[in-house]
């Protein structure tokens, strides 16, 4: 505060009553006394913890420096939770928070941008809506708007704490070029600052909604003044003497009245004495001169504080505000004001005409909240769109009963300004809209949330993945902390999968008989959900049911088609008001849940059918040759309902030991069954004494007498055990590998002929050679070597470097190495069979 003169020692002295020279200013006394510790709490609440103190802060400015910097209109921070399975949005500034529901919190596995930039490292950049669409389709389903976006991990060193996205209108050059250097230097300095407290960090809690910098330029200002009648001293703020035009006040009431139009002096000098008296407050309105010679308006409240020893007055510089409401009140057109979260800030009077509703009645409401002609969610997305994609957009929409009004919307980071006007009916088209929207319409959050967790149903094909994606979508977007699902089997219900509950506590559930009197039972057998709100309503309903520590519940029927599949039992740690939004939702959601798991039960089956069917035509154990170990290894592929053509073989014979492979193109059963025939046809004539090439050449024979519309590959040897002495063939197959005993390994030179099944006159050359004591050969399958956007020969040599830097020389042990990567993707098409022989040191 910045201290003035003594006023007028007698009565309540007029402002600026004396010109007299300052004596010492002394200290204003402390209006505001420091909090105490319990007021400390009550605002702080939960504590997140020293880190979230330290950083908080940081956080915040980092996430506004990286969303002037680049241009950007909002921005996220993402924290990894506390159990490290999904990735939780800490900070966020420029896009509502609510419009970013459904990816509060998401999976890290999630096939999603921000995730990927989690697991992989790498910055994840998304021009618009297409790119969306076409590279992550789930994220286009859930946020189906045009915004540009870009992803960058916070790390350092090993450590990955989460993630820095951020957003601009959608451009078809995508994300300004600048913006990925910015944006990694911003997610340095967080990662930075984040790395002192590591396994500490975690994004679990609400998170901190950022503001960015008010485009109004300080519109409204706010300055005080403090009159302490006791001893006639003055204080001024530095904003009051700011919005005054002062540089340096030099403390006397004088200095402040030359700054008011002479004609307002004395009305509020006569203001100030009443309420100095009567010990209460005022108000006044008054006109100031700023340097250049115009007029300002300033509103002033005041009141007498202290037994009314003082007057403190708060001055509001509202001019321009002022002014700027005025004169949108004063136009015909219909203009309203909402905020980012979608709630009705101001409307002018024209709008609440046009709108047919009293605007005490919409204020600080969303407005298809209280207008019912406006719920249909279609409205809400327009809003959505809006924001999300900070681009202009319009809607016709019609007031009951036939006024058709134009909406137009204007957003910005801050929130979004609309123009209402009337229009004429588009066309012909009348629509007669409810009095009231249906009771459990659900919004358009909640409808995205179904969508996404749809879509992601769409790629889960047996009942894990189904399960898996359940977990990973229902307890991130609902905030639960148990979940658990069954399915109903033979009158009874099993266990299969559940997150969350305490070791061992759905022990005693497992094979609960459907007409059990429990909740999750009930439910299946009625049809619809229950809902407990609290610990108590549970008690009431089943008195003496076992429980944990969970304080309300959800259990949802599990119904495809009339036909009961099975209960899903959601669990909340803290008790929770289920709205009509959320029970519909919810339902929904159970309904999604049991169609998927319906489809991938009956999947299993048939897959359990064609894999028994596919194991049934390959070898049920390898031959025992004194000389030799032989082991071999097959890897079915992990897409959809295939099964494919990929078979090994090792056969003892007086000639030799033969060891053959091959593959049947396709992967389906008839792929299948014309691999069990070469393989049998091939078996056949090795043991009836064919040389290699009469092999290949008699199984090529029938292949293309089956008409089968398949070709094959194949690759044989016929080895000598004792001399080591082999001739190999091949047919368009990929070539051995030898590793020799130092270790040493190189590519198989055998000479090869074309595919089986293209021409009935095709001769195959042979190869001969000698196998070391000690060497392994391997013959193996493309499933092991090809990889997407790779050459088939980078494969080979990256098999070959594998097998030449093998430690262990027990063949069980090599054969697992060498399919451990293949072993581990997820999604690999082709099947893998890997056939491994050693000729063993004599002696």
């Amino acid at each position: 505060m910045r201290q003035g003169v003594p006023a007028d020692p007698h009565s309540p002295p007029p402002l600026g009553g004396s010109d007299r020279p300052d004596p010492a200013p002394a200290a204003a006394p402390d209006v505001l006394l420091p909090p105490s510790d319990e007021l400390l709490q009550v605002l702080d609440g939960q504590p997140a913890g020293a880190w979230a103190e330290e950083v908080g802060p940081l956080l915040a400015d980092t996430l506004v420096q990286a969303v002037r910097t680049t241009a950007a209109y909002g921005g996220m921070f993402y924290l990894r939770s506390a159990d490290r399975r999904s990735l939780v949005i800490s900070a966020v500034a420029g896009v509502p928070l609510a419009l970013l529901d459904a990816f509060r919190r998401i999976p890290v596995a999630a096939p999603l941008p921000v995730a990927e930039t989690y697991r992989t490292g790498r910055t994840v950049l998304l021009s618009g809506a297409d790119d969306a669409m076409r590279r992550y389709p789930r994220l286009a389903v859930g946020m189906p708007y045009a915004y540009a976006s870009a992803a960058v991990p916070i790390v350092d060193g090993e450590q990955v704490f989460g993630v820095l996205s951020v957003l601009w209108p959608a451009s078809p050059a995508g994300p300004p070029p600048t913006a990925r250097r910015q944006l990694r230097a911003a997610a340095h300095r967080m990662g930075a600052a984040l790395a002192p407290f590591g396994e500490r960090v975690h994004g679990d809690g609400y998170p901190a909604a950022v503001s960015l910098p008010d485009p109004s330029g300080g519109a409204l200002r706010l300055g005080f003044f403090e009159w302490d009648l006791t001893d006639n001293r003055l204080s001024v703020d530095d904003e009051l003497a700011t919005i005054l035009g002062i540089e340096d006040f030099d403390g006397r009431g004088a200095t402040l009245l030359e700054r008011i139009v002479p004609e307002d002096v004395d009305l509020l000098r006569q203001t100030a004495r009443a309420a100095a008296r009567g010990g209460g407050g005022f108000a006044r309105q008054v006109r100031t001169l700023d340097p250049s010679g115009g007029h300002r308006i300033l509103d002033l409240r005041g009141r007498a504080v202290g037994g009314g020893s003082h007057l403190v007055v708060a001055v509001l510089d509202a001019g321009a505000a002022g002014a700027a409401v005025a004169a949108v009140e004063r136009l015909r057109d219909g203009v309203f004001a909402l905020d980012p979260e979608g709630r009705l800030g101001y409307l002018n009077r024209s709008a609440e005409l046009l709108l047919d509703t009293d605007r005490d009645l919409l204020l600080g409401r969303h407005p298809w909240s209280v207008l019912t002609w406006l719920a249909d969610p279609a409205y809400e997305d327009r809003y959505r769109a809006a924001m999300l994609s900070q681009q202009p957009t319009a809607f016709l929409a019609c007031r009951p009963p036939d006024h058709w009004l134009a909406f137009s919307l204007y957003p910005d980071a801050h929130g979004l300004t609309g123009r209402i006007i009337p229009a004429s009916s588009p066309g012909d088209h009348r629509t007669t809209l409810p009095e009231a929207p249906p009771p459990t319409r659900a919004s358009v959050g909640a409808v995205y949330h179904l969508l996404q967790l749809a879509s992601a149903l769409t790629e889960a094909v047996t009942v894990q993945e189904v399960c898996d994606c359940v977990i990973d979508q229902i307890l991130p977007g609902f905030g639960g902390q148990e979940i658990a699902l069954y399915l109903a089997r033979s009158g009874r219900m099993h266990l299969v999968a559940q997150t969350g509950y305490p070791t061992g506590f759905l022990d005693p559930f497992e094979g609960t008989p459907l007409r059990a009197r429990l909740p999750g039972t009930e439910a299946l057998a009625t049809g619809a959900p229950i809902f407990f709100e609290s610990e108590g309503e549970l008690d009431a309903a089943y008195p003496g049911i076992t429980r944990d520590e969970m304080h309300a519940w959800a259990f949802l029927p599990l119904i495809a088609s009339g036909h009961p599949v099975g209960s899903c039992i959601l669990g909340f740690e803290q008790r929770r008001t289920f709205t009509a939004e959320d029970r519909a939702v919810l339902s929904a959601l159970g309904g999604l849940i049991a169609q998927a798991l319906e489809r991938a039960r009956l999947y299993d089956a048939e897959f359990a059918l064609a894999r028994g069917l596919q194991q049934a035509l390959l070898p049920h154990r390898l031959p025992e040759v004194p000389e030799l170990t032989i082991a071999a290894r097959y890897l079915p592929g992990t897409r959809g309902m295939e099964i494919g053509g990929d078979w090994y073989d090792a056969v003892a014979t007086a000639g030799g030991v033969w060891l053959v492979i091959g593959d049947v193109e396709g992967h389906n059963v008839g792929a299948a069954a014309v691999m069990g025939q070469l393989r049998s046809a091939a078996r056949a004539f090795a043991t009836g004494g064919s040389s290699p090439q009469d092999v290949l050449a008699r199984t090529n024979h029938l292949l293309v007498d089956l008409d089968a519309g398949l070709l094959a590959s194949c690759c044989l040897l016929r080895l000598d055990p004792v001399d080591g002495r082999y001739i190999a063939a091949r047919a368009g197959h990929l070539p051995p590998l030898l590793r020799h005993a130092d270790g040493r390994t190189e590519i198989l030179d055998v000479a090869g002929g074309p595919l089986l099944g293209i021409d009935r006159s095709v001769e195959y050359p042979v190869t001969r050679g000698t196998l070391p004591a000690g060497a392994i050969v391997a013959l193996y399958t493309d499933g092991l070597v090809e990889r997407p956007g790779a050459a088939v020969s980078e494969g080979i040599d990256r098999l070959r470097t594998t097998l030449a830097h093998a430690a262990a020389p027990d063949l069980e042990a090599l054969a697992d190495l060498l399919l451990g990567r293949a072993s581990r993707i997820e999604h690999r098409a082709d099947d893998v069979a890997l056939l491994l022989t050693r000729r063993e040191p004599s002696g």
